[in-house]
């Protein structure tokens, strides 16, 4: 929908960024990126059928979205899958596995519904229940055998916990760069590090890479990993208030 996207995407590519791009498939074409370093295109499946596709994303089009899964296989690109767990569509979670397959996805992603944007305004009504939530991880168990060799199977850490307790001990090293140019440190915290309407990308990181050192980073992850009900509160976007590196402009 932007119209210098793949400009910004060559920009990237020429200075040596390996890019992940994530959408839903409803407005992409794949040819625009052809020849770029791409490491993968993560295309949302959130049902295997119009109907809950529809629920879950209104206005949204599953056939454009399968459309899409199929031009990025056709120019050459690797193609992931993610899949959102929720009340609408969870049942629906093995057909889109194998879909994810037919299509020639080499990875598909997923793990408990994350309380976070739209999820965090509607939870009470998306939120899976424990008995759903197991019957998910049993059918993602025995299709992670399944296809063995054919499309890998990524949902571990699983939870919101777990995420968070891995990211203590090995950082992301993913910058989340907000609309208006702020960096976050991870997408369920509030806290944002760097700007690059003032900074350069590599000052920057140097500032996301201090963060993840800082005691309030550290004491957020645990309160999360012991509440997941805090992430409702991550576009609480807030300066993080930390000695951090000199911010120097080029």
């Amino acid at each position: 929908m932007a119209p210098h996207f793949a400009e910004v995407c060559k920009t990237l590519s020429d200075g040596g960024v390996l890019l992940k791009i994530e959408t839903n498939g409803n407005n992409f074409d794949p040819s625009k990126l052809k020849g770029l370093g791409i490491r993968s295109v993560q295309i949302s499946l959130d049902g295997a059928s119009q109907a809950v596709y529809g629920r879950q994303r209104i206005h949204g089009n599953l056939e454009k979205a399968i459309a899409a899964c199929k031009a990025v296989v056709a120019a050459g690109l690797p193609l992931e899958v993610t899949f959102a767990p929720t009340r609408l569509n969870i049942f629906e979670s093995e057909a889109v596995i194998d879909l994810a397959l037919s299509l020639g996805a080499f990875r598909f992603n997923t793990g408990q519904l994350m309380r976070l944007g739209t999820a965090a305004k509607l939870w009470d009504k998306l939120e899976p229940s424990k008995a759903e939530y197991a019957g998910f991880l049993r059918i993602l168990e025995r299709k992670e055998r399944e296809m063995a060799g054919k499309m890998e199977l990524c949902y571990k850490p699983f939870s919101m916990e777990e995420e968070m307790a891995h990211r203590a001990l090995q950082p992301s090293g993913t910058l989340l760069i907000l609309p208006d140019g702020r960096v976050k440190v991870a997408a369920p915290l509030p806290f944002t590090c760097a700007d690059l309407k003032t900074q350069d990308f590599l000052s920057a990181w140097e500032s996301y890479k201090a963060a993840w050192g800082t005691t309030a980073v550290r004491e957020a992850l645990e309160r999360l990993a012991a509440d997941p009900k805090l992430s409702a509160r991550a576009n609480e976007w807030t300066e993080l208030e930390q000695d951090l590196p000199a911010m120097v402009s080029r």
